[in-house]
């Protein structure tokens, strides 16, 4: 069992109404862009079959969001999941069927294999005319390696940045929902928290105040050997499991009202695995001088893992704000507000809904887009003849200084 009930049935029950919100008016048939002043016109066209691969971690709301984005585009999909995930994901690729049969629409247009094999896996990939790959980094190579064109994401290791102008009780609160929310299974749960020097220790004692519980360095070498074996594969064991159980794998006694565990690290890569990403309600704390070295830090965690990905900042300086999304290599960066719920959309926020989030040529993506079915077309490009030809300007009007500057 991974997560829990709270944080399936919000997935379930909000993230699929608020994706119908966000693309219910888009039009995906016909003519769906025009741009006057060139004389062109886009049309969308369907893809086809979309072989969608989906994780264990996620597999009660994956694909139905997939599902909504394939079937706007006109497109099929045909979902496998993780072995792990089989009774679940025949479960809503089933509830999906259904209500399509009832509306009669053909009941094939959503497909679940219902006995996932890695031969299964890689038959779909080789077959369909677009692969969606949303799992771990061996998934998505996978799909990149599979002879079909495919869009991946990257791994996830969100770095959150708390400056000296925050509101620490909502940051504190927004942090303790997004670490615990579906007890971490998403790939953009908080996984390091750099707080600046001036409120680092308030900060840390609301952070305890929502029920983290700092871990000393016995506790912190007891989790190491807990999460990770010598390889440092992660423990499979403890992802998305609640905080009670980690600690008795691990030895530990904690609070009854502890939520998530907070780790004191000062350094990053394989030395420092905590760093990492641990699909667990296990955060490090990091402390930053000044934003400068908030964003020094947030550069060396993700080139350890999760580059790409996401990150965010409690500010309201927007100087601080703009200069973390400006220096980070980071599709996202989520301002005052809990990450593992708003990077992939939210009805607070503008992101497109998605359970898929490209990652850019930083996470080794080829988009860096939160996907939807505006990535799930093929478009068609009209281009009708200009009223009149563009003029060439002389070469002095076009390069302007630069040929002084060249002789």
């Amino acid at each position: 069992e991974l997560g829990n009930y709270d944080g399936k049935f919000l997935k379930i029950q909000r993230k699929t109404r608020a994706t119908l919100l966000d693309i219910i008016h888009d039009k995906s048939v016909g003519i769906i862009e025009e741009y006057p002043e060139r004389n062109i016109r886009v049309l969308a066209k369907p893809l086809g079959v979309i072989g969608a691969l989906a994780p264990s971690t996620n597999p009660e709301a994956t694909p139905v969001i997939k599902g909504i984005h394939a079937v706007k585009g006109r497109n099929s999909i045909i979902v496998a999941p993780h072995p792990r995930a089989k009774l679940t994901n025949k479960k809503i690729c089933d509830l999906m069927r259904a209500a399509l049969k009832k509306m009669g629409a053909p009941e094939d247009l959503v497909i679940g294999i219902e006995t996932p094999s890695l031969d299964t896996t890689n038959e779909l990939m080789r077959q369909c005319d677009l692969v969606l790959a949303t799992g771990g980094g061996a998934m998505v190579h996978a799909a990149y390696s599979s002879g079909s064109p495919a869009l991946g994401v990257g791994v996830g290791n969100a770095v959150i940045t708390v400056d000296d102008t925050a509101d620490l009780d909502a940051a504190a609160e927004k942090i303790r929902l997004s670490k615990t929310l579906d007890l971490a299974a998403s790939c953009s749960s908080d996984n390091s928290v750099v707080l600046l020097d001036g409120i680092y220790e308030p900060m840390l004692e609301k952070l305890k105040a929502q029920g983290g519980y700092l871990c000393n360095e016995e506790e912190k070498a007891a989790l190491r050997n807990t999460l990770w074996d010598e390889e440092l594969h992660l423990n499979t064991a403890i992802v998305a499991q609640p905080p009670e159980k980690i600690a008795q794998m691990a030895g530990l006694s904690i609070p009854e009202e502890t939520k998530f565990f907070i780790v004191p690290e000062d350094g990053w890569g394989p030395k420092h695995p905590f760093s990492g990403e641990k699909l667990s309600v296990i955060m490090a704390l990091y402390r930053a001088r000044d934003i400068d070295h908030a964003i020094e830090l947030t550069q060396n965690i993700q080139a350890y893992q999760g580059q790409g990905h996401s990150c965010g900042i409690y500010s309201n300086n927007d100087e601080n704000i703009m200069k973390l999304a400006e220096n980070t290599y980071t599709s996202r960066v989520m301002v005052n507000q809990p990450q593992a719920a708003s990077n992939s959309g939210n009805v607070w926020n503008g992101m497109r809904q998605t359970f898929s989030l490209g990652c850019g040529s930083w996470g080794g993506n080829g988009t860096n887009n939160n996907i939807s079915w505006r990535d799930l077309i093929n478009e068609t490009w009209v281009s009708m003849p200009l009223a009149e030809d563009k003029v060439i300007p002389s070469d002095e009007e076009l390069f302007g200084d630069v040929i002084n500057q060249l002789g």
